[in-house]
């Protein structure tokens, strides 16, 4: 995972919803950071979806398998 600059911040969280999160044994950064990286990517899917349909394609999906 590449990143650019680093800002730190304070974020507040009920303590349930952090122990679950960090069940896993990774630590509170990792979580907060891993949560912010999916919340950016689920962002970007919603804005893909909005092209269903409306992109066609010069090849197959058999043309591209053999690649």
């Amino acid at each position: 995972m590449k990143h650019g600059a680093l800002r730190k911040i304070t974020v507040e969280v009920p303590e349930d919803v952090l122990e679950r999160a960090r069940a896993e044994g990774e630590g509170t950064t990792e979580v907060v950071r891993r949560s912010l990286e999916l919340r950016a990517n689920q962002r970007a899917w919603r804005r893909l979806e909005r092209w269903t349909g409306k992109v066609k394609w010069s090849t197959s999906l058999v043309e591209l398998r053999t690649d």
